[in-house]
């Protein structure tokens, strides 16, 4: 692809995040063009009407045959990706895909092999790598001034109320698409270490009610790392003072800690006291980041380079996830599957 030309973009999916995303690639993204919308609900029709794109399409076959399509990003709910993901490989499409990119060990091999045999760029959804917080951590961290990486720790709790049906959440979702993203931080802040023993409890306490039903709401995680450190992930559905992110690093030759729930560093003093205003969803607190990795994945197609977040990533992640189900479910460590 010539650098001069735009990357030409299609949207598998038009709920609620990937309608965010669709907004930050047709009118933020330098080198990137939006062409069309795929989604067999009516929110395609409505989005692709917002952003002036032309093509709506009901099935991601039909937009997979456009010859004007060089890249996809699949937003689809997360059971579908890898099939997408093959699929989109398949017909020598680019890909960008949320997280999880699978949800098993072998459909994770199963994307990254379609991606590897079709030579295109393959990049996960995992935004906290691109987060300005997050980068000057990693940064620290690669130049020596933490020292060895001996605590870390990551958080990710959804702002509340917690609203949504229990019913309607599939098993392991707190583990598979909350808690991967912590898995994915810890392994980025701890640079060349891998994984190998991970020690889970979760718990329903928003919605003790659903507990019976398989619902778990609120999971705190340890893994255990060959370079001999010890992180800690927690999360929990319903945090009613908003979207709390936060990282911590303590190393041998110092400390590092990232993230909060800030709107702005603006705090208000009034009649009633100190007030901080805090952001209520994902798509204003990590603003920035959602940017930045799709900047990243445009770059990476136009300048022929492997993605920043990888396949190879995601399935590191993805094993740590599905040993802490295993250990949620036993009460006991669990070995992270190579």
């Amino acid at each position: 692809m010539s650098k001069k030309s735009p990357v030409r973009l299609a949207l598998i999916g038009a709920g609620r995040i990937g309608s965010s995303h669709a907004e930050l690639v047709a009118n933020h993204v330098p080198g990137a063009t939006l062409v069309a919308v795929v989604d067999p609900t009516p929110n395609a029709d409505r989005l692709a009407a917002d952003l002036d794109v032309d093509v709506v399409e009901r099935s991601a076959d039909a937009v997979l045959a456009r010859p004007d399509v060089d890249a996809v990003l699949i937003t689809t709910p997360a059971r579908t990706h890898t099939d997408l993901v093959v699929q989109a490989a398949a017909a020598g499409k680019h890909v960008f895909v949320e997280k999880p990119m699978a949800v098993t060990l072998a459909d994770a091999d199963r994307a990254i092999a379609a991606a590897k045999e079709a030579g295109v760029v393959l990049q996960v959804g995992f935004n906290r790598r691109f987060a300005p917080g997050w980068i000057a951590a990693r940064s620290a961290i690669d130049a020596g001034r933490v020292g060895t990486p001996q605590l870390l720790r990551s958080v990710t709790r959804d702002p509340g109320p917690f609203s949504a049906d229990p019913a309607r959440i599939p098993p392991g979702t707190i583990f598979l698409e909350t808690l991967i993203h912590d898995f994915d931080a810890l392994c980025f802040l701890n640079p060349g270490a891998r994984p190998k023993r991970v020690t889970a409890i979760a718990d329903a306490l928003i919605r003790p009610d659903a507990k019976a039903d398989g619902h778990l709401d609120t999971a705190v995680v340890t893994v255990e790392f060959d370079n001999g450190a010890i992180a800690v992930a927690e999360a929990n559905f319903s945090a009613l003072y908003g979207y709390d992110v936060r990282g911590e690093v303590f190393g041998s030759g110092g400390m590092v800690t990232m993230g909060d729930s800030l709107t702005s560093n603006m705090t208000y003093y009034g009649p009633e006291g100190i007030g901080i205003d805090t952001a209520r969803r994902d798509t204003d607190l990590l603003r920035s980041a959602y940017l930045g990795e799709f900047i990243a994945f445009v770059d990476a197609i136009r300048n022929g380079t492997q993605a920043q977040v990888t396949g190879e990533d995601a399935r590191i992640a993805l094993g740590i996830a599905l040993a802490a189900i295993d250990s949620a479910a036993t009460g006991q460590a669990v070995e992270v599957s190579a």
